[in-house]
């Protein structure tokens, strides 16, 4: 989860370290550091807080040096201090560490480290085991100590005496690579590294890499050389900023419209969804007998939107499982089981690791994420890329609508497989899909009618959002985005479901944000919406723009959507839901790209 760097060559290690960490603090932000190699001596700047301040003291201190590593932390092994910062130094070895140790207690004792730890980190205990077994081979002493650790890990080291030298090994945990003009970089997210290049590499999974400013060595833990496998960027590189706005959370919600388009319009040939540059044949398609979404957070929110899809236009069984309990659970996934990953990140370790479980079942797979050569694409049969280009801000936005573009591709190009809709049917639906761009600027046009219903839930302690069908599972991601930018308490449910219990909670001036989206169900929703209204519950309403409401007067906070297809009504009232939560957090005086407590990507169980 934690966010690393490291740069050897001609240039100023500090300051790009500095620059790249700012660009990485989205991955951990409770502490950062960095580590000059300069001369055969180490110097260490490190303090808790964000990277800023560790900025001031880099520039008080004004180390000096052309190779170094750094880290932006989100803790899990001992507390927010100075001292639990990285990097760590331990006799001649300083590394930084993005992972978890799980046997680092064990080590402590087996090597005698009691008493000789600066820190309570599992980190620092790594650092005295490449210690114990360093005789002047750095390959030697990495292979020796790897094979001793258990749990994740991306290490990034120094060896005082290996001059303008970066070595680095992982496991499950990324690394990235690349050379520059200006030398050799690694990283945790490539991100960092686009400001200098477009061309990078993926570590593989427990090799050596030796970064110095003539270039970059790989070898395996055999210690064989080992061919890297380039990679090019193909994103705009300009979208790693934040384009004049703000937040980075408010850039991404406003470029959806355009990523959309860039997901699905490859995608599409004489009309209808094509998987051939993907290679995915429609044979497993069409085999399959049931479906299981593993995914975590907004990337489940999303597979339950496919699951409504895929039920009711395919009529399979869909499950969405939570992959953080996915193997826990006695799953029964097999060959005629179609899984489907879904993870902005690609690595996000819940998930990759279901995965590699359902594929030891014999399950065929399709991976949904955004990060070219992520662990999830690798260990994945088959994956999507969505086009979404870097998602800094925390809380996903732009991530999430373009796995629902995927997601309506998948059940169009299975209905197709499966030879369920004439052509025009199949038109049509694909017709909608891309109207979803144009439509989704029109409602980014009236974003500050949006921010005016914001202020109806500014000042709420709790916040409830109902809706049923396909407009429930959309409110679950629109209240986690709630939770997660203005920490107002927020819950959805489904409305039918008030009055088994939730109702209890409505008391007078409770904020109810209600979608009303789907024909089939816009009766039953009212009914359930006048419920909570009759409690005294100040309802914020969603509907389509050609709807009619009667007294009006209890409607005073109303957003009309523009009208699509029942089945893509999601696209456009997530915009909205998006909006609201970023508003929210704005007024509020939060910082709304790094909300307390969270990182973007989760590489830890």
């Amino acid at each position: 989860m934690c966010g690393i760097i490291g740069y050897t060559g001609k240039g100023n290690a500090g300051k790009i370290m500095l620059d790249a960490l700012e660009l990485l603090e989205y991955r951990g932000y409770d502490s950062a550091g960095i580590a000059l190699l300069d001369g055969g001596k180490t110097q260490i700047v490190k303090r808790a807080g964000r990277v800023k301040e560790l900025r001031g003291l880099y520039e008080e201190l004004k180390p000096a040096g052309q190779c170094g590593i750094g880290h932006t932390r989100w803790a899990t092994h001992g507390g927010v201090s100075n001292e639990n910062a990285h990097p760590h130094k331990f006799g001649k070895i300083t590394l930084i560490h993005n992972g978890i140790i799980e046997n680092y207690k064990e080590l402590t004792e087996k090597y005698g480290l009691e008493g000789s730890l600066a820190s309570e980190t599992d980190s620092e205990v790594v650092a005295a085991v490449l210690e114990h077994f360093y005789t002047g081979d750095p390959y030697s002493a990495i292979r020796r100590t790897v094979l001793k650790l258990k749990g994740t890990f991306a290490l990034a080291i120094l060896f005082e005496d290996q001059p303008d030298k970066i070595f680095a090994v992982r496991n499950v945990s990324p690394i990235v690579a690349a050379v520059t003009e200006k030398g050799a970089m690694l990283s945790s997210d490539v991100a960092a590294i686009v400001p200098f290049t477009t061309d990078y590499f993926v570590v593989p999974e427990f090799h050596v890499i030796c970064l110095s400013p003539q270039g970059i060595d790989m070898f395996d833990l055999s210690g064989d050389r080992a061919e890297v496998e380039w990679l090019k960027v193909d994103w705009d590189v300009s979208r790693s900023g934040k384009g004049g706005y703000p937040f980075y959370m408010e850039k991404e919600i406003m470029e959806q419209p355009q990523v959309i388009a860039e997901t699905i319009l490859p995608r599409i040939k004489d009309g209808k969804p094509d998987f051939s540059e993907e290679g995915i044949p429609d044979q497993i398609l069409k085999d399959c007998k049931r479906i299981c979404v593993i995914a975590c957070g907004t990337a489940m929110h999303a597979g339950l939107v496919g699951k409504s899809l895929i039920q009711a236009m395919i009529g399979i069984h869909v499950d969405v499982v939570m992959a953080s309990e996915f193997m826990y659970n006695d799953p029964v996934v097999n060959k005629d089981t179609l899984v489907i990953a879904i993870s902005q990140s690609g690595e996000t370790i819940d998930t990759l690791e279901a995965l590699k479980f359902a594929r030891k079942c014999g399950s065929p797979s399709i991976s949904v994420v955004n990060v070219k050569g992520a662990s999830i694409a690798r260990a994945s049969e088959y994956v999507i890329y969505t086009n979404a280009g870097p998602e800094i801000a925390v809380a996903s936005t732009k991530a999430y609508t373009t796995q629902l573009a995927v997601l309506y591709l998948i059940t169009a190009r299975m209905a197709m497989a499966r030879g369920l809709w004439e052509e025009e049917r199949l038109l049509s639906f694909m017709n909608e899909l891309q109207r979803v761009p144009q439509v989704m600027a029109k409602v980014l046009d009236t974003k500050e009618e949006i921010h005016r219903l914001a202020g109806v839930i500014l000042n709420a302690q709790d916040v409830f959002m109902i809706g049923r069908g396909l407009d429930y599972s959309i409110l679950l991601e629109g209240s986690l985005k709630l939770k997660e930018v203005s920490y107002i308490h927020s819950e959805a449910y489904a409305s039918g479901e008030l009055k088994h219990g939730t109702i209890a909670l409505i008391t007078e001036d409770t904020p109810v944000v209600a979608v009303v989206t789907q024909d089939k169900l816009k009766s039953k929703e009212i009914s359930n919406i006048r419920e909570v209204q009759s409690r005294g519950a100040r309802v914020v309403l969603l509907i389509k723009e050609n709807e009619t409401l009667d007294e009006g007067e209890q409607w005073s906070c109303v957003y009309r959507l523009p009208k699509m297809d029942d089945p893509f009504m999601v696209m456009p009232a997530s915009i909205v839901l998006q909006l609201i939560a970023y508003f929210v957090s704005l007024d509020k005086g939060l910082d709304v790209d790094k909300p307390r407590n969270l990182a973007k990507v989760v590489t830890v169980e």
